[in-house]
C-alpha cells in the first residue's frame, strides 16, 4: 500500500529540514575548497612574513619570520625572532639548523613528522579536500579578519597527533592562517602576512649545506 498516511506526513517535512541545513553547508565546503585548489594550482612560489604562537605546556611563546615556498615541494622557514633558526626542504630532504650550533638535523621529507606538513599542500598539484580528512566549515571559529572563512578537518597522516586543524580563508582563497590543535592540548599557530606570489626565489635557496664542523644528525621531529 506504500507509505503510510501517518509516517509520511511529518517525515517529510523533517528531512527537507535536515537537507536543507546539511547541503547548504557541503556545498559550500567544496566551492572554497575548489577556489583554494585554482589558487595555488596556478601559484609557483610564495614570499611572505610569517608569525607562529605555540602555547601548552604551561607556557606560550611567538617567533616570526620570512617564508618561502617554491614548487615542487620546496620550502624555507627563516626564524628571526626571538633566535635565528632555519628550516628547509628541497622536496626530498629536510633540515633544520640554529646557526652556532655544532649539530644540523636532517630527514627525509616522506618521514617527516613536523606541524608544517600541512604547507605541503600548496607546493604540488593536489585537492584541500584530500589533503584533509573531514574537512568542513567551522562556523563556531570566529576568523581574525571580517569576511575570512574558517575551515577545519585533520591532516592526512597526522590523526594520532592532530586534533584539528583550522585554515583561515579570504574569500578569493588565500590561506592567511592555520591553527593546528594536537592531542596533548598544545596549539600552534601560523599566520601569514605580506604575501606575494610568483615572485624569482632561485633554487639555491632551498639547498642546504653544513659548514665545516657541523655534524649532520637524523632526526623526525623539528622545533617542538
Amino acid at each position: 500500500m506504500g507509505i503510510s498516511r501517518f509516517a509520511k506526513g511529518p517525515a517529510i517535512p523533517a528531512l527537507i529540514l535536515l537537507l536543507s541545513s546539511v547541503l547548504p553547508a557541503q556545498t559550500g565546503v567544496h566551492s572554497l575548497a575548489a577556489r583554494v585548489d585554482r589558487r595555488y594550482d596556478h601559484m609557483h612560489t610564495l614570499q611572505a612574513r610569517f608569525t607562529e604562537t605555540y602555547t601548552g605546556a604551561g607556557m606560550s611563546r611567538t617567533e616570526s619570520g620570512t617564508l618561502l615556498l617554491k614548487k615542487p615541494g620546496r620550502m624555507r622557514w627563516d626564524y628571526g625572532q626571538p633566535r635565528p633558526k632555519l628550516f628547509l626542504s628541497d622536496g626530498q630532504t629536510a633540515w633544520f639548523y640554529v646557526p652556532g650550533e655544532r649539530q644540523a638535523r636532517r630527514t627525509p621529507v616522506k618521514q617527516l613528522d613536523d606541524l608544517r606538513s600541512p604547507l605541503r599542500y600548496l607546493l604540488g598539484k593536489t585537492k584541500l579536500e584530500k589533503e584533509l580528512d573531514g574537512l568542513s566549515l567551522a562556523p563556531d571559529q570566529p576568523p581574525v579578519s571580517a569576511g575570512d572563512i574558517v575551515l577545519r578537518g585533520i591532516p592526512k597522516g597526522m590523526r594520532d597527533r592532530v586534533e584539528q586543524t583550522l585554515l583561515e580563508v579570504t574569500p578569493d582563497g588565500v590561506i592567511v592562517r592555520i591553527v593546528v590543535e594536537e592531542l596533548d592540548g598544545s596549539t600552534t599557530e601560523f599566520r601569514f602576512l605580506q604575501q606575494r606570489e610568483n615572485v624569482e626565489l632561485a633554487d639555491q635557496q632551498f639547498r642546504f649545506t653544513p659548514l665545516p664542523g657541523v655534524e649532520v644528525v637524523a632526526g623526525t621531529e623539528f622545533m617542538n
